[in-house]
């Protein structure tokens, strides 16, 4: 009986053993090293400097270190360039990402943004009337300066929505850099009794701009804007007059109340210096644009930035426009709405406003150490 022959292999050695298991505890911490710089080896936190390290770091550094951690696109609640709408509850200010993921203070996830895209401050200029004045076209055209952010619509923040406090005031803000001026414009802030001392209190050294128009073609242009939306309201001549037999003006209508800047302007020179207040020619912004606003930005303390360049007239509108509007390389004129064509006044009726606004124009151009030659 044949028998097969096995051989029997003597057991490794104890030091072989050993260096076989110091080869592979080295490749499965190689692979390991591996997957962790991949980034998925502690997918629910980033990895942290070691304590020792962060009590020896400098408190500068360790803040830049922070803040270069939310240097990411910049979140728009509008729908602009530079980020794409995140998901926002009703009512609810929109937040940066970044800021809310890493769970930021609430106080704070408002007024910070991520690194190099600014911060909301509140407005350091303000255009403050008048109504039918130009205020939106002067708004358009300063709008292409870089050192410029302005809100587009008008917020009515100190006439109509101050109880909401300015912390929600500050969120309609655009966000700005250093250098760059935050401005907005609400006309009717003029004619508001409350509105000097409470722009006052939230800062003294706010600039004022005030867009004044000839006083009698400004209260046709209201006419004329109210009549587009209720086309069955009373003449012009029968909301001017009190009595049209003696000829009493009615001052309680605020196209003809609108127009006695003089009395305005006396309400606001209780809280600021003349100094602060500019008065833009509403006739020259139409006939001469790089002028008017090269005077705004010598106000503002802007470079002259804005100049003949940046216009060319509109002979069917009658309105200077922009070449180039703001954040684009098209031509940009004021809607359909600017330039409406004016209703046939009686000249008697015009003649007698004329003599109504003219002793008031007299001590506005005194108040103001300027001329605007609405009594030529």
């Amino acid at each position: 009986m044949a028998f097969s022959r096995i051989t029997v292999l003597d057991p490794p050695s104890r030091g072989v053993s050993r260096r076989a298991a110091v080869m592979l505890a080295s490749l499965l911490t190689s692979l390991f090293l591996l997957h962790c710089l991949t980034g998925r080896c502690s997918p629910a936190s980033p990895l942290r400097t070691s304590p020792t390290r962060s009590l020896e770091e400098p408190r500068a550094q360790r803040t830049k270190r922070l803040l270069s951690g939310w240097d990411a696109p910049e979140l728009s609640s509008d729908g602009d360039a530079g980020g794409s709408p995140g998901v926002q509850m009703p009512g609810e200010a929109p937040v940066p990402p970044l800021a809310a993921s890493r769970r930021m203070p609430p106080r704070f996830a408002a007024k910070l943004s991520p690194l190099g895209d600014g911060s909301k401050k509140l407005p350091q200029a303000l255009i403050i009337g008048v109504k039918k004045g130009g205020t939106r076209a002067l708004l358009e055209f300063l709008r292409v300066h870089p050192d410029i952010r302005a809100v587009g619509a008008e917020p009515h923040f100190f006439d109509r929505n101050y109880e909401d406090g300015l912390e929600w005031y500050r969120e309609l803000m655009p966000k700005t850099l250093e250098g760059q001026i935050t401005m907005e414009k609400t006309p009717s802030y003029f004619v508001t009794r409350e509105a000097p001392a409470r722009i006052a209190a939230m800062s003294r050294d706010t600039k004022l701009i005030v867009v004044v128009r000839d006083p009698v073609t400004r209260a046709i242009s209201d006419y004329t804007q109210t009549l587009s939306k209720k086309p069955d309201i009373p003449s012009f001549e029968s909301l001017t007059f009190k009595n049209r037999t003696t000829g009493l003006i009615d001052t309680s209508w605020s196209a003809i109340q609108i127009g006695i800047y003089a009395k305005h302007l006396d309400n606001w020179l209780q809280f600021f210096p003349m100094r602060q207040i500019l008065f833009v020619s509403g006739e020259r912004l139409i006939s001469d644009p790089a002028g008017e606003l090269g005077r705004v930005q010598d106000f503002l303390g802007l470079k002259r930035i804005i100049t003949d360049k940046h216009f060319y007239f509109n002979q069917t509108k009658g309105f200077p426009c922009l070449k180039k509007a703001e954040g684009s390389s098209k031509p940009h004129c004021l809607g359909k709405t600017k330039g409406r064509t004016h209703p046939n006044i009686d000249p008697e009726v015009v003649q007698r406003l004329r003599d109504f606004y003219r002793p008031f124009n007299m001590k506005f151009y005194q108040m103001t150490g300027r001329f605007f030659g609405w009594d030529d």
